[in-house]
C-alpha cells in the first residue's frame, strides 16, 4: 500500500505548499523560518541565468504541485512527477481550476477549511504519476531536475542516481533538497546512501557527472496539528552537469 495515498497526508502537504502562514505556523515563537520550503527550494537554489530559449524542467517527487508552478515561472516546460495518484491529482486540479479546497487538522476530531490556490496557474506544466525510481525510458531530458525531499524516500534511491546523467542536458542543472531521513520502511538499510556520512557518499556518486555548484541548509516545518509539528532540515544542493 502507497502510504502517500492518505486522505490525512493530502491535506498536510496541501497545507504544507499552499497553507497560510498563520495556519502553518500559529505560534509566535515557532519556526518560521521553515516556512515556504517548495517555494525556497527554487528561489534559493535554482540558477536563473544563461538558460536556454525552451528550457524543460523536470519536478521529481512533486507532491501537490508547489515547487512546479514556481519552476513554470522560470522555464518554458515543467512536467511534476510524484508516486501519489492523489498528489497529482490535486496538482492538475490546481493546474485545471487554479483552486483547491481541504481541510486541516486543529485537534482530535477537529478542522478549519481551506483553499489551496495558485496565482497563474496556465504555465506550460503536466502532471503524472510516476516511480522515480523507474522512469519511462522516452521522458527525454531537461535543463534542470529539481528534487525536494524524494531521495530517502526511495525504494531504491541508487536507481535514480543513476539514471539522473541521461536526464541532465550538459550544461544544465541537478537540485536536490533531503534531509537524509533514512527509515527502512521506504528504503532497505542496504540501499541506505551512506549512515552519518550521507552527504559524502551523495557527492561520490555524483561527481563523475556533476560538479557541486551551491550547498546550504534548508529548514522546512510540517504542521500535524496546532500543537504538533515536524521540523527538518534538508541539505540543499545544486550540481552543475559536465
Amino acid at each position: 500500500m502507497n502510504p502517500y495515498e492518505d486522505s490525512k497526508l493530502l491535506d498536510e502537504y496541501l497545507l504544507f505548499h499552499y497553507g497560510k502562514d498563520e495556519d502553518i505556523m500559529p505560534w509566535d515563537f515557532g519556526p518560521k523560518v521553515g516556512l515556504h520550503f517548495p517555494k525556497r527550494t527554487v528561489h534559493e537554489l535554482v540558477d536563473t541565468s544563461n538558460l536556454p530559449s525552451e528550457a524543460r524542467a523536470l519536478d521529481l517527487g512533486c507532491a501537490v504541485g508547489a515547487s512546479s508552478f514556481e519552476l513554470a515561472n522560470i522555464y518554458q516546460y515543467v512536467l511534476g512527477i510524484d508516486f501519489s495518484d492523489s498528489f497529482i491529482k490535486a496538482a492538475s486540479q490546481l493546474h485545471k481550476k487554479g483552486s483547491l479546497a481541504y481541510r486541516f487538522l486543529v485537534e482530535g476530531n477537529s478542522y478549519s477549511e481551506a483553499l489551496a490556490e495558485v496565482e497563474d496557474p496556465s504555465g506550460r506544466i503536466e502532471f503524472k504519476t510516476g516511480d522515480a525510481c523507474n522512469l519511462p525510458d522516452n521522458l527525454g531530458s531537461f535543463d534542470l531536475i529539481h528534487a525536494a525531499n524524494l531521495i530517502c524516500r526511495l525504494q531504491s534511491p541508487n536507481r535514480l542516481l543513476d539514471r539522473l546523467p541521461s536526464l541532465v542536458n550538459k550544461g544544465g542543472q541537478l537540485v536536490l533538497a533531503t534531509p537524509f531521513t533514512w527509515l527502512e520502511e521506504f528504503t532497505p538499510v542496504e540501499n541506505w546512501i551512506g549512515s552519518g556520512n550521507s552527504k559524502e557518499r551523495l557527492q561520490e556518486k555524483l561527481n563523475p557527472n556533476f560538479v557541486l555548484e551551491e550547498s546550504k541548509d534548508l529548514p522546512f516545518v510540517i504542521r500535524e496539528h496546532r500543537r504538533k509539528f515536524q521540523f527538518s532540515v534538508s541539505l540543499g544542493t545544486r550540481w552543475r552537469r559536465v
